[in-house]
């Protein structure tokens, strides 16, 4: 019998504020909170925004000062709205109407006169140009005076104004590089060290209990950014240096790599030695990894899986290359939009299933922890869902490298068929999906057709279609991760997200079985059985993921491991539960600290123990067992 893959932490950042406990979902459902719920969500993201601080048994405010956190929180709660979730590009990432730029010129001498400049001896080029005569300054041979006949290109320093001025980006006044050693980390880098800490504390089962609980070898961590970093300190500072006249450092290249998320997780977060991978897909690339770290759980190659994506790609340069695709939601076509309006709505940039113009980009990076069944139960684990499979299609051959295909289609329904193999046709019914919905023309029309021919055939109506790019933008590898933070928070709060941006269902939309949600739906906690997610990337990189609900998957474990072992798992959870509400208060509090280690307890080769029946390894409590069975023994 295969194990199940048990999601037992999960953890992260995005638009919305922390992900780990509910934390970012509560935000898109805010209104829908218990008071208790939602004052500990807003002092959370009040505290990771660097608006209040903790200390001596008290909050205090920036400036020091005592507050009452209640009264507090109802006089900031609109400046937190105001800077969380989709909204206008803040100058702290650049400034949109004044983006850096080059415009090629040249310059033609006049008559029969040369130019003549000066320049430091230091900036010459090191190979002079045919038309130049150049000698030093009488008196000062750190100047070089210039002559040029003719004509010269230059690059004058401008600046232009972006067409895009909305993403998706993390709270106001977050900042992951503060809170540990970053050293120039990239910031998809610096996310990656906040959302992998965060999931793997909130757990609340401490690293090294996991990893003595199985061999080094049998945990995984599969993840990666769609893009890389391309920031400054990863691969754009690199491959602009030579352009901006500076020197390309020694992290820039390696530090820029696409498999960074997970290298970062093994290296600094968790010492992993065992498996490691970075699947990129596109807009898929979360589901891609998470249909390795599932299939490892599944063949019984590996008992513990982190999964994880991280994305950062609010930069002009990015921008301005999905512009031109006519990917993303320019101005001028948001305030269209609008009748009347004379100012893009930012907050409203992404519109799915509607009219729209494009899609937002977004920053986010999150993780989850998973455990084959038998080991959740044994350590007394969390269980906050299960991934029942991840189906992955190509869309075959293309007129368009960017446009759909028929893989979504395979996707879909191989997604929907796990569910009804799994739990029967009933649960179909009681099953919601999270759409791509990435706010673009085509994908309204394409993915809506997908999704209802998909309800169509397994005899659905009104079939429950949630999209939280809405809220949170399209945080292109990490995407699908925001889906499955938001599925998991259904199933804690009983509501669906609805997609509050738009008013109405565009007419092209298919949706004849569908209920493409304009509001909150409220479900109850127990009222769905499972959920889909959906994803659509460039290239064709179709990939739709079936995840089951936690009531569902506790009855699965009672079946499978018998009810005196489930009554042992709920005295084993009391503790675990005890420290994951710990680790959640103290975050909430600002007082949680990223998981960092750096240069500690590195392991070399005098570290090896090796015999020709196991390996062993100084720190990690288990061997890594060397008497491997044949698997194609009927062969051999």
């Amino acid at each position: 019998m295969a194990s199940l893959p048990i999601i037992v932490g999960f953890g992260g950042i995005n638009p919305a504020g922390r992900t780990s406990f509910h934390h970012s979902y509560r935000r898109l459902v805010a209104d829908q909170l218990d008071p208790t719920s939602l004052q500990e969500t807003y002092t959370g993201l009040a505290t990771l925004m660097n608006l209040l601080t903790y200390s001596d048994g008290s909050f205090k405010s920036a400036d020091g000062e005592t507050v009452n956190l209640e009264s507090w929180l109802a006089q900031n709660r609109a400046y937190i709205d105001e800077h969380t979730l989709v909204r206008e590009i803040e100058n702290s990432y650049f400034n949109t109407r004044a983006v850096p730029h080059h415009t090629a010129s040249r310059l033609t001498s006049t008559l029969d006169n040369a130019m003549t400049f000066t320049l430091k001896a230091r900036h010459m080029p090191n190979m002079l140009p045919d038309n130049w005569t150049a000698h030093p300054v009488k008196d000062n041979p750190n100047l070089i005076e210039v002559s040029v006949q003719g004509d010269m290109d230059i690059l004058l320093t401008d600046i232009r104004e972006s067409l895009v001025k909305s993403a998706g980006q993390v709270p106001t006044g977050f900042a992951p590089g503060k809170l540990y050693p970053s050293r120039n980390h990239p910031r998809g880098l610096q996310l990656t060290v906040y959302a992998s800490s965060d999931a793997v504390q909130s757990m609340g089962i401490d690293w090294q209990q996991v990893s003595a609980a199985v061999s080094p070898d049998q945990i995984g961590v599969y993840a990666s950014s769609a893009m890389g970093q391309l920031d400054e300190n990863g691969s754009g500072g690199m491959l602009q240096a030579s352009l901006r006249g500076k020197r390309v450092t020694s992290k820039q290249c390696p530090l820029g790599l696409s498999e960074m998320p997970a290298d970062f997780v093994n290296a600094y977060a968790i010492g992993n030695i065992g498996g490691t991978g970075a699947n990129i897909g596109a807009c898929a690339t979360f589901l891609y990894n998470l249909h390795q770290g599932i299939e490892a759980i599944r063949c019984g190659s590996k008992k513990v899986v982190i999964v994880g994506g991280s994305d950062a790609p609010i930069l002009p340069e990015v921008i301005e290359g999905y512009r031109t695709m006519g990917a993303l939601a320019e101005d001028n076509e948001l305030i269209k939009l609008d009748s009347g309006a004379f100012h893009a709505d930012y907050r409203r940039a992404c519109r799915p299933f509607s009219d729209n113009c494009g899609f937002t980009l977004a920053e986010s990076s999150q993780y989850v922890v998973l455990m084959a069944d038998e080991i959740a139960v044994e350590l007394g684990a969390n269980i906050y869902g299960a991934v029942a499979d991840v189906f992955i299609n190509a869309d075959g051959f293309k007129k368009s490298i960017s446009g759909p295909g028929v893989g979504n289609y395979i996707t879909m329904a191989k997604a929907m068929a796990s569910i009804r193999a799994i739990l029967g046709s009933e649960a179909m019914h009681r099953s919601f999906i999270q759409a791509h919905g990435t706010s673009t023309p085509q994908n309204r029309v394409t993915e809506s057709h997908i999704i209802n021919e998909t309800a169509k055939v397994f005899g659905l109506k009104e079939w429950p279609v949630a999209a939280v790019k809405s809220y949170l933008g399209h945080s292109l590898g990490a995407a699908s991760a925001d889906q499955l933070a938001a599925t998991l928070g259904v199933w804690k709060y009983g509501y669906i997200p609805g997609i509050t941006t738009i008013d109405h269902v565009a007419d092209d939309v298919h949706a004849s079985h569908l209920n493409i949600l304009k509001n909150h739906l409220e479900v109850g906690p127990q009222g769905t059985d499972a959920a889909i997610l959906n994803a659509k990337g460039f290239g064709g990189n179709n990939a739709t993921a079936s995840i089951l609900a936690p009531h569902v998957v506790s009855r699965m474990l009672e079946k499978k491991h018998g009810s005196k072992s489930m009554k042992n798992h709920a005295v084993r959870n009391e503790a675990v539960t005890e420290k994951a509400a710990q680790y959640d208060a103290d975050t909430i509090k600002g007082l949680s600290k990223p998981l960092y280690h750096f240069g500690t307890n590195v392991r070399q080769g005098d570290d090896v123990i090796l015999s020709d029946q196991e390996i062993r390894i100084t720190g990690y409590e288990n061997a890594i067992n060397l008497d491997l069975e044949n698997p194609y023994s009927d062969m051999t």
